[in-house]
């Protein structure tokens, strides 16, 4: 069962200190994407990273590890079509810099030609302004999510997120939820789960953190993907 879970990916990142989880938006090219990397500081101060980005709405999956310098912020990231890349031929590289929350570059073919520019940034939309009423459910496979929530000007109203998982029948609920202050989206909380919404051009991605207490053993909650209209997708991307 495929995950957007980054397990495989922390496998070479397990021992590092400091590990902390980047979220960032934008493009690549002309294509709008997330990216999302796994980060830890060496003994040397540089920053060793590990993870993957998703073009939507395609939901293209192209993984990624390389470094970060320490103080100019120039970032070099290989990039292939699994989790680990080490041994395998990469299908391109972003090459930039990373100032200020902002990673600018561009991306090449493995053969050092120039093929699109990027730019990603930390900070994603506010969501103050964020009106919905959303039912929808998404599957695949042996995996089946149900979303509801209502929000209203930014403010919870309800929330009920359930999924389940056959054969085994494990499931998990999330429901009662306190909204908590985010910059750059929503997050609602009970105790150390937390939901986060997050504005990613024509969606809305849907995440839960932390949420173990709320599943069975082999349970978990897939990020989804919501559109304008309402309906969701799972963001399970794909290496293609």
């Amino acid at each position: 069962m495929k995950r957007f879970a980054f397990a495989a990916l922390l496998v070479p990142i397990v021992a590092w200190s400091q590990t902390e989880t980047r979220e960032l938006v934008g493009q690549i090219g002309s294509r709008p994407a997330l990216l999302v990397l796994h980060a830890s500081r060496t003994a040397e101060g540089a920053w060793q990273m590990a993870g993957e980005y998703i073009v939507l709405p395609t939901l293209q999956r192209r993984f990624l590890e390389g470094e970060s310098s320490p103080e100019i912020g120039v970032t070099t990231l290989r990039e292939g079509t699994t989790a680990i890349l080490f041994g395998r031929s990469p299908t391109g590289e972003l090459r930039g810099t990373w100032r200020g929350g902002v990673f600018k570059g561009a991306r090449y073919a493995p053969g050092g030609q120039e093929r699109e520019r990027f730019e990603f940034s930390e900070q994603f939309p506010e969501m103050d302004a964020y009106s919905a009423a959303v039912h929808c459910d998404a599957s695949e496979a042996q995996y089946k999510s149900t979303l509801s929530y209502r929000i209203e000007a930014g403010k919870l109203q309800s929330f009920d997120w359930h999924s389940g998982l056959a054969p085994g029948g494990h499931r998990c609920s999330i429901a009662n939820l306190q909204q908590q202050p985010l910059k750059g989206g929503l997050r609602f909380s009970a105790g150390r789960c937390n939901v986060t919404l997050r504005e990613l051009g024509d969606y809305v991605r849907v995440a839960a953190e932390n949420c173990t207490e709320q599943c069975g053993s082999q349970a978990y909650l897939e990020p989804l993907l919501i559109d304008k209209r309402g309906h969701c997708r799972l963001l399970r991307g794909e290496a293609r």
